[in-house]
């Protein structure tokens, strides 16, 4: 039976033991190490137990206090990797929205081929700047993040030219029919975004599947993700965006993504349901 997926609580914890090792070899105790590093002894148990992540200059005292600055290195390549893993929205968006897209558009220009499910939201990619400028609206609240809509809707769009223009990037969207049906955005807001769902199936660089309600499943639709190139998935979660590289991690939501496109409807059988769903926004 193959081991299953390191998360990044799995990940966080296998550096907090790491740290502990490194504490006990050279025979301190938490209290000491403390006394030794000017930190409250919670902060010791805390970064131990994988409660809480250090920073890098928190590794680097920690290895020379425990008279072995040679392990920062190892540690700090785990201490990146579990960065990657975990990026905070409150962290991400600190400096606003426009800067969360610019950092997607570097990844997506990056990648030849995209595939993505969501089961929310309409991918960014195929958003109106009206349907964006409420997502940002809606996150900008959440996280009382900067409110800076129009240059973050702007980014969005920047973005989409990749659409566009011709070259072997190829973009496959999967998404739940409830995509069409959620509210999350005023009726006349919601009529435009489905118009452009159906020119978008047209797209040339682009395959847009909707898995229909109804539908029997192999897999659940638990959440969004996207994968890059089959090297990288990207996953949102409500407190979060994590990023994953684990060969058997992208492998997994590979498989998951290829059941839901297999159960997912193309070209005039999804134009029908996006123009139904679109009939229903009166």
């Amino acid at each position: 039976m193959s081991r299953p997926p390191k998360g990044v609580d799995e990940a966080r914890q296998e550096l907090g033991g790491r740290l502990r090792a490194l504490r006990q070899m050279a025979g301190l105790d938490g209290r000491t190490l403390a006394g030794r590093l000017g930190w409250p002894a919670s902060k010791v148990s805390k970064l131990q137990l994988g409660r809480q992540s250090p920073t890098e200059s928190d590794i680097q005292e920690w290895t020379a206090a425990c008279g072995a600055p040679q392990a920062a290195g190892e540690l700090l390549v785990l201490l990146r990797d579990l960065d990657r893993r975990y990026a905070e929205w409150r962290r991400q968006l600190h400096q606003g929205h426009a800067a969360v897209q610019r950092s997607w558009k570097q990844m997506e220009e990056s990648a030849t081929t995209i595939r993505s499910f969501e089961s929310c939201w309409v991918p960014g990619l195929l958003q109106t700047a009206e349907y964006a400028a409420a997502r940002f609206r809606e996150h900008a609240g959440l996280f009382d993040s900067p409110r800076d809509t129009q240059e973050a809707v702007a980014e969005r769009l920047e973005r989409q030219k990749a659409l566009y223009e011709p070259g072997r990037r190829q973009r496959h969207m999967v998404v739940s029919e409830s995509v069409l049906r959620y509210g999350l955005a005023p009726a006349p807001v919601m009529r435009a975004q489905l118009d452009r769902l159906v020119s978008a199936t047209t797209l040339p660089t682009v395959r847009l599947g909707i898995v229909p309600h109804g539908k029997r499943l192999p897999v659940s639709p638990a959440h969004n993700f996207c994968i890059f190139d089959d090297q990288l998935v990207t996953v949102e979660i409500a407190s979060a965006e994590l990023r994953l590289g684990q060969p058997e991690e992208v492998s997994l939501y590979r498989r998951v993504f290829d059941a839901l496109a297999t159960s997912a409807v193309y070209d005039a059988a999804a134009r029908r349901l996006i123009i139904a769903a679109a009939e229903s926004w009166d």
